[in-house]
C-alpha cells in the first residue's frame, strides 16, 4: 500500500475526467485512470502526471458492466492497496438526440448503464473497500464526487433518457451520503454547466450564441479545469460538516432570473 491518498476516475482519459486526474495528481493523489475505448489517451495522462512526479496507471472498464466494474476497483487496489477518492465521471451522451417521442428503449438502457446504474454500483463497491479500509486504520476517511449536468433540470426533449438520468444523480447523492457519512464518507455531486469538450464539440456554434446573449451570468464556456477544482475542493478538508451537497460549476446558469 502506497502513503499518499489514491483517486479512481471513471472516464478519466479525456475531457473533464482528464482534468480531474490531472488536478488530483497535483494535489498529491496517485490517480487510477480509467477509461473505455482510447489506451493511447489514457496513457498520455499517465505519463504526463508520471512526468511531474506523480504516481498513476491506465485502468480499462466500462462502468455500465459489472465485470468491468469489479475489475476497475481490483486493479485500482492491485497497484496502490487503497482508494480514498472516487469520481463518477464517466458519461455518454444521448445516442442520436432523438425527439422523446422517438426515443427507444435500447438507448435509454445504454445511458443508464452508464450514466445513473454503473455510478451508483461503482460507488457501492468503492464504499465497501473505503469501510474496510477505514476500519483498518489505512485510510483516515473517504470521499465519492459524483458528476451530474446541468440537464438534471435543465429540459432537453431530444435527450430525455440523458436527462432523466443525470436527474437520478442528485437522490443517488444524497442516498450514499445519508448512509455513509456514520462511516466517515463523505458524498457530494458536482453540477457542471456549458463545458468546453469533445461532448459539446458538435453544438459549438450553438452555446457560442447563447453565451454571448447571457445565458449564464458569467458569460463564457467553462473549462473541464473549472470542474476539476471543484472536485479537489471537496475531496479535501475544506467542507468537514458538509455531505450530500450539489456544487454548481456552471456560471450561475441554475440562478432563476427575469
Amino acid at each position: 500500500m502506497i502513503e499518499q491518498p489514491t483517486a479512481l476516475i471513471t472516464g478519466a482519459s479525456r475531457g473533464i475526467g482528464r482534468a480531474i486526474a490531472l488536478e488530483m495528481a497535483q494535489r498529491g493523489y496517485a490517480v487510477a485512470v480509467n477509461y473505455v475505448r482510447s489506451r493511447e489517451s489514457a496513457d498520455e495522462v499517465v505519463q504526463h502526471i508520471s512526468a511531474a512526479g506523480g504516481s498513476a496507471v491506465a485502468v480499462p472498464g466500462n462502468v455500465g458492466l459489472r465485470k468491468d466494474r469489479d475489475s476497475i476497483v481490483d486493479q485500482t487496489l492491485a497497484r496502490f492497496g487503497r482508494i480514498d477518492l472516487l469520481v463518477n465521471n464517466a458519461g455518454i451522451t444521448s445516442p442520436g438526440r432523438m425527439d422523446l417521442l422517438e426515443a427507444t428503449e435500447e438507448n435509454w438502457d445504454l445511458v443508464f448503464d452508464t450514466n445513473l446504474k454503473g455510478a451508483f454500483f461503482l460507488a457501492q463497491r468503492a464504499a465497501r473497500e473505503m469501510v474496510s479500509l477505514i476500519s483498518a486504520g489505512a485510510i483516515a476517511r473517504g470521499t465519492i464526487v459524483n458528476v451530474s449536468s446541468i440537464s438534471a433540470y435543465a429540459v432537453s426533449t431530444n435527450r430525455v433518457d440523458y436527462c432523466i438520468a443525470k436527474a437520478g444523480i442528485q437522490m443517488m447523492t444524497w442516498l450514499l451520503a445519508s448512509r455513509l457519512a456514520e462511516e466517515q464518507i463523505r458524498v457530494y455531486e458536482i453540477c457542471p454547466g456549458v463545458i468546453a469538450s469533445d461532448m459539446t464539440a458538435p453544438v459549438t456554434e450553438k452555446y457560442d450564441k447563447l453565451i454571448a446573449e447571457g445565458l449564464s451570468p458569467i458569460r463564457r464556456w467553462g473549462q473541464p479545469e473549472d470542474v476539476a477544482k471543484a472536485v479537489a475542493t471537496v475531496a479535501s478538508d475544506a467542507f468537514p460538516f458538509s455531505t450530500g451537497d450539489r456544487i454548481n460549476v456552471d456560471g450561475g446558469f441554475h440562478i432563476r432570473r427575469l
